[in-house]
C-alpha cells in the first residue's frame, strides 16, 4: 500500500471537546461520549480548574476566567487533527474566549443552551467581590433564573447536586474578553433546549437580557432539542447526535 493510499483509509481525527457549565466536571458529559466515539469522533470531557471534586475553597477562590480559558486552550493546542469545540452553559463563554485567542484552530462551535457574550458582560455580574465560590442554588432558584430541569427524575437531580462542587467565584463574576471579530465568522451551531430557537433568535442583541453576540455571528445553525438546561442528562442520546451531525458537516 502507497503512503498516499494509507493516508486516505485513516483520515484526521475530528477531536470534540466537551466544556460544561458551571457545578460540573467532566463526569457530566459521561452519558454522551460514548455515542460520539460510536460516531467515529474523538471527545474530550474537560473538568475546569476549581472544579475538581478535590479542589478546596481555598484553592477556588483563585481562580479566574482565565484559568478556565487557558485550560482548554492548552488542551486545544496538544491536540492533531480537526476540533469541534462545544460549551454547555457556562462553559459557553470560555470555549468563546478560546476561539477568539485563534479562530483558525477551530472547525466548529456548539453551543448547549447557552451562547457568545459581548466583550465585558459577566454570567453573575451581582456576586460580591467577597464570594470565593458559588454553590449551586437549589432547584427553584435555577428555574426562577431560567434553568429548566425539565426531564430530569429525583435520581438525576441527587446524582447532580451530591456531585456539584462550587463554581469559583472570580470566574462567575468575571467578565468575557473578546476582540478579534474573525471570530464571528467560525461557524456555529447553537442546540437550544430550555429555550426554543424561535425566541433565542428574537432575543440575539447585545444588549439586555441575554448581552449576547450571537446576532452577529455570520454562520450559524439553530437546532432545537426541547428538554431542560441539562440535556446531557435528560436526553444524551440525542444531544451526542446533533453535536455529531454539526461536527462532520
Amino acid at each position: 500500500m502507497t503512503s498516499q493510499q494509507s493516508t486516505s483509509s485513516h483520515p484526521a481525527p475530528v477531536h470534540v471537546v466537551l466544556v460544561p457549565g458551571f457545578w460540573l466536571g467532566a463526569w457530566a458529559w459521561d452519558d454522551v461520549v460514548p455515542h460520539l466515539r460510536a460516531a467515529g469522533l474523538v471527545p474530550h470531557a474537560v473538568t475546569l480548574p476549581g472544579l475538581d471534586p478535590a479542589a478546596s475553597a481555598h484553592d477556588r477562590a483563585g481562580v479566574t476566567r482565565d484559568d478556565h480559558v487557558d485550560a482548554v486552550a492548552d488542551l486545544v493546542a496538544g491536540l492533531d487533527g480537526d476540533v469541534v469545540l462545544v460549551g454547555h452553559s457556562g462553559g459557553g463563554p470560555v470555549v468563546q474566549q478560546v476561539v477568539d485567542r485563534d479562530p483558525t484552530r477551530v472547525r466548529r462551535l456548539v453551543y448547549v443552551d447557552t451562547g457568545p457574550l459581548v466583550d465585558g458582560a459577566a454570567l453573575r455580574p451581582a456576586l460580591p467581590a467577597d464570594a470565593d465560590e458559588l454553590p449551586l442554588p437549589s432547584w427553584g432558584e435555577l428555574a426562577d433564573e431560567g434553568s429548566s430541569t425539565d426531564g430530569l427524575d429525583d435520581a438525576q437531580l441527587a446524582r447532580f447536586r451530591e456531585r456539584a462542587v462550587p463554581t469559583p467565584g472570580p470566574v462567575a463574576r468575571g467578565p468575557v474578553r473578546v476582540s478579534d471579530p474573525a471570530r464571528l465568522a467560525v461557524p456555529t451551531t447553537a442546540i437550544c433546549t430550555s429555550l426554543p430557537s424561535a425566541v433565542l433568535a428574537e432575543l440575539a442583541n447585545p444588549g439586555p437580557p441575554l448581552h449576547t453576540e450571537i446576532g452577529e455571528l455570520t454562520d450559524l445553525t439553530y437546532v432545537d432539542l426541547p428538554t431542560g438546561h441539562w440535556p446531557m442528562f435528560s436526553r444524551p442520546a440525542e444531544l451526542a447526535g446533533v453535536i455529531a451531525d454539526a461536527a462532520l458537516s
